[in-house]
């Protein structure tokens, strides 16, 4: 996985013709390849592949001579990638402001700051070639009624408050401080929409 933080990059991948092209990347190709898939000329996907180049998001893998043209066979150079707020900077939502637990901008807010926080923690970590040391949960609950779910996140707030409190030590010696972020929210439909709740 690669984290894109360029505001260039982010644009140059979100264009809907070169995110086609950098799925269809995970394995290497060359334009001809890839123009008789994506049913563009060969031309068109070369300048595509060109910005795509430029910007890092794809790389050279090895160059064929056919007669009188040299052929570039290119792959992506992420399996997936996750364009960080970072690349927003200007827009970018500060969870620090108007802090609000039930508040579903606020969790948005906490949300991109934790793709920001973990994507550069991916980066440093690849350069220094080491691993991260993260933790996640992600599961459902379905609730009988809305006073279940208040029911329920007052209870996990209890236990999480009363976990930080027993293990946090402002004083550790070469201590190091984790960031951790809880969320609960309406499972989206396969349609993207959520119904209203009563």
């Amino acid at each position: 996985m690669a984290v894109i933080e360029d505001p260039a990059a982010a644009e140059v991948s979100l264009d809907p013709m070169r995110a086609s092209l950098l799925a269809e990347l995970a394995e290497p190709a060359s334009a001809t390849m890839l123009a008789a898939r994506v049913g563009l000329p060969r031309q068109k996907v070369n300048y595509h592949l060109r910005a795509l180049e430029q910007h890092g998001l794809i790389e050279l893998v090895e160059e064929r001579r056919k007669g009188n043209v040299t052929e570039r066979v290119m792959r992506a150079t992420a399996a997936s990638y996750v364009i960080s707020p970072n690349a927003l900077a200007a827009v970018r939502p500060n969870p620090s402001q108007s802090p609000d637990r039930l508040s579903a901008r606020w969790l948005l807010a906490v949300a991109a700051r934790l793709v920001q926080d973990v994507g550069a923690l991916i980066t440093g970590a690849e350069r220094a070639q080491k691993r991260v040391a993260t933790f996640a949960v992600d599961a459902t609950v379905r609730f009988a009624s809305a006073s279940d779910r208040a029911a329920f996140a007052d209870e996990l707030a209890a236990a999480i408050t009363a976990l930080v409190g027993r293990y946090h030590d402002e004083k550790a010696p070469g201590g190091r401080e984790h960031r951790v972020v809880l969320a609960l929210h309406p499972s989206v439909n396969p349609t993207g929409t959520e119904p209203e709740e009563p």
